[in-house]
């Protein structure tokens, strides 16, 4: 019997094409996976069961209807008809709950589609339930939720990384084939490196943000997991695009080319052979662990080997960039938030003046990291200190964006860097200290600075736990980043670390595990 959670999406779209399989079986083995082993993984804020089990029924009529006219037909749908998807808690399905993983949107439900849901439901594929995150995006290891912190699949007592942390590890634990993330300072690929699968955090305005609860809006991008580059791919081509409801969705053709990544590892590893990469020497940051650089610069000689060239590059501002992010994204975290006041999303608490009310709605219902943002935001945007500080910050920022930009004029056609500069870490291990764990993002963030695409697809472990190789590439050039990777996936086919799966799933599967939450408050007790 084959196992259906462990299918890629494009083998799974191959067998719900010729009738091998219907929908509803995908569907309802990843409930089943899912609802047993949330309990211990903590990956799912909602699961809708009977929802998704309808979305696989309209999925396999439209799929007998198409077979019923022909192969044309059939080859007319797009690849993720029928899929089993799972969506970070910021993206708005009408009627479902969004809670951004905080709780001042407790009780809040969505009263329409966001502009990537709608999209999804277009290509039919079959939303399985909502992702636990980093409340409001804010964090890089989803113990900033205010409904528990996240495991990861490869080791129970450790992050999945954040904020995107309940998506990726949704994706890792076979819950998923495919999930959708967003991305503001590297919350797609540093759960993915973490996690050990692909993770494409695109180019700025290639993907609306129409229906996403809002971060920091100049940064936001959303994104797709997946376990490999040609599902990633497919995901990306049913989501992206021009829409009208958001301003800063660029009107840029999506390539179809996305959907037709070779499948033959000998044609995939073949796109390598003259390519141009640049290897920026400031990503390998201080403190990035020894054995993490190793994975890293090892994955960089097999490239080197199947025939691209690789060279040392500068990229001189980067060290501004952690400093620079951290102005910018409360500045306009500390604006987007303004709206939950008590008034128009989820609970109103206290019962006493409108000030009154408004203080305490704010103080209960966000959470500590929330808060220090804010007040970072709010403080950076003050009169006397916008000029010092927010407006010194945009100018730093506009010379990361030209640092990248002198490099695509030298002719290199993507750049390969780490994605993490650790593995997962424990629990609690940086929670008492926010610099450490801003530190998490210091090999990603500059991509969200300059609104270039990235990605992290796995490369080896290191002790045990994943290590996440980054590309990063020039505006609007995903399709080459999804080539790139499928290269590098072409080329490790053979390697051992291949065909493992996270470790501690068969922990996850028993009842007794305890949960994320009784084993953070275990190891900070300790």
């Amino acid at each position: 019997m084959i196992d259906l959670t462990r299918l890629h999406a494009h083998e799974m779209a191959r067998l719900l094409r010729h009738g091998d399989v219907t929908a509803r079986e995908l569907t309802e083995a990843h409930l089943a996976l899912a609802e047993r082993q949330n309990r211990a993984l903590n990956a799912w804020l909602t699961i809708d069961r009977d929802r998704a089990l309808a979305e696989a029924d309209a999925a396999d009529a439209r799929l007998a209807a198409a077979r019923a006219e022909g192969a044309r037909a059939v080859d007319a749908l797009h690849p993720i008809l029928g899929i089993p998807i799972a969506l970070k808690d910021l993206v708005s399905v009408a009627g479902g709950k969004a809670t951004a993983g905080s709780r001042i949107l407790d009780g809040y439900r969505a009263p329409y589609d966001a502009h990537i849901t709608e999209r999804l439901r277009d290509a039919g594929a079959v939303i399985l339930g909502k992702t636990n995150m980093d409340e409001f995006a804010m964090g890089s290891s989803t113990e900033h939720s205010a409904y528990g912190p996240t495991a990861n699949p490869w080791a129970l007592d450790r992050v999945p990384g954040g904020s995107s942390g309940g998506s990726a590890a949704a994706v890792a634990a076979f819950h998923a084939p495919v999930s959708i993330g967003t991305d503001t300072g590297g919350s797609i690929r540093q759960p993915a490196a973490l996690c050990g699968i692909v993770g494409l955090k695109p180019t700025y305005g290639r993907v609306s943000r129409y229906g996403i609860v809002a971060f920091a809006s100049s940064l936001d991008q959303i994104g797709p997991f997946a376990r490999n580059a040609r599902d990633a791919a497919a995901l990306l081509h049913a989501v992206a695009g021009r829409d009208e409801r958001d301003s800063t969705s660029a009107p840029v053709s999506v390539p179809d080319e996305l959907l037709s990544l070779p499948a033959a590892d000998d044609e995939a590893a073949g796109w390598l052979r003259g390519k141009r990469l640049g290897l920026p020497r400031e990503y390998f940051v201080a403190g990035m662990e020894p054995q993490v650089e190793h994975r890293v610069r090892a994955a960089v000689a097999a490239l080197e080997a199947a025939g691209a060239r690789v060279d040392e590059v500068s990229l001189p501002h980067t060290d501004y960039g952690l400093a620079t992010y951290y102005i910018v994204a409360p500045a306009e975290a500390s604006a987007n938030l303004a709206r939950y006041d008590g008034i128009r999303y989820g609970p109103r608490l206290g019962n006493g003046t409108v000030l009154e009310n408004y203080l305490a709605t704010r103080g209960r219902g966000f959470g500590p990291e929330v808060k220090r943002r804010i007040m970072l935001g709010t403080y950076a945007l003050s009169a006397g200190y916008y000029d010092a500080y927010y407006l010194k910050a945009q100018k730093v920022r506009t010379l990361i964006k030209q640092d990248f930009d002198r490099l695509w004029l030298e002719g290199f056609d993507a750049l390969v860097a780490p994605t993490s500069p650790t593995v997962a870490f424990p629990f609690g291990a940086k929670m008492a200290d926010p610099v450490s764990m801003y530190l998490s993002d210091a090999c990603t963030l500059p991509v969200n600075m300059a609104g270039l695409p990235g990605i992290s697809v796995p490369c080896g472990l290191a002790d045990g736990l994943p290590v996440g190789l980054q590309f990063i590439g020039a505006a609007w050039s995903e399709l080459e980043l999804f080539h790139l990777s499928r290269a590098y996936e072409a080329i490790t086919a053979g390697a051992d670390w291949r065909g493992l799966e996270p470790a501690d799933l068969a922990r996850a599967d028993d009842p007794g595990t305890p949960t994320p939450a009784e084993r953070a408050g275990v190891l900070s007790a300790s």
